[in-house]
């Protein structure tokens, strides 16, 4: 079994909060006997858009805070995927950080396919990376990607990933249905989307949301035959924490696509 932790925990006030509140939320998970933490998209310094004020892009802060969290998970024994934000070439992107248990650094992957409304604010990446820690093979979709474009979560279990990681900032709308359970039929897609990306290649499918009221998606753990394993209540700010059978992710229907 493979202990992975969610970090569904509210949108920070300010940059430096951001550091803080992963920090602990990091000490948290490791106390908890979690291998890895995930975080929800750009959750350092927070996601700019959807009404959030965030401070300009400052590519020392970034620095900083990368060094901070790294120490921190060094010290906590605990690999983690930090959604943040770099600059490439001078140009902004989403990113997800991954950080070894050691607190040095695996890599980047990021957001290849942007929500139109990001193109003001965000580059494109341009391509994608398969990450380990221990046993586990994983790979991440971020967001938009998860939801409306299904090979980018199988190009990763195509290529071994047993879990398939998903940051992602969803929050609610005025006058939006607000969700109890999880996937209701009267809510929208997004949660029916992540069901099928589970099933449509025998792997597991985690996603990291921020804890806001009312919100339409929530933190969950999808099974490789395209079952919920778990959920964090819609709005409650904590970790979810799920043991993962890796056997399960046979990555059987992956292995069998052709295009």
């Amino acid at each position: 079994m493979f202990r992975i932790a969610l970090a569904n925990i509210p949108f920070p006030s300010t940059p430096a909060e951001s550091v803080s509140m992963a920090e602990a939320a990091i000490r948290e998970a490791a106390a908890a006997g979690a291998h890895l933490i995930c975080f929800p998209e750009c959750f350092v310094p927070g996601y700019r858009g959807m009404g959030h004020e965030v401070a300009p892009p400052d590519a020392g802060f970034l620095e900083r805070a990368w060094a901070m969290l790294a120490t921190a998970a060094a010290e906590a024994s605990i690999a983690v995927i930090l959604g943040t934000e770099r600059f490439v070439d001078g140009l902004l992107r989403i990113t997800a950080m991954v950080i070894r248990q050691d607190g040095s650094i695996a890599g980047f992957q990021d957001k290849v396919q942007l929500d139109p409304s990001e193109e003001g604010t965000y580059a494109p990446g341009t391509d994608r990376q398969i990450f380990t820690t221990g046993e586990l093979t994983f790979g991440i979709a971020i967001c938009h990607e998860g939801w409306r474009y299904p090979e980018t979560v199988r190009w990763a279990a195509m290529r071994g990933a047993q879990v398939v990681f998903h940051p992602h900032l969803h929050e609610a709308e005025p006058g939006s249905f607000r969700p109890v359970s999880f996937a209701d039929p009267a809510n929208s897609f997004h949660e029916k989307a992540a069901l099928c990306r589970a099933a449509e290649n025998t792997c597991f499918f985690a996603m990291a949301n921020y804890a806001s009221d009312g919100s339409p998606t929530t933190s969950a753990f999808i099974r490789p035959e395209g079952t919920l394993l778990c959920y964090q209540p819609y709005g409650q700010a904590g970790l979810l924490i799920a043991d993962l059978d890796l056997s399960e992710a046979t990555l059987l229907l992956a292995s069998r696509c052709r295009s």
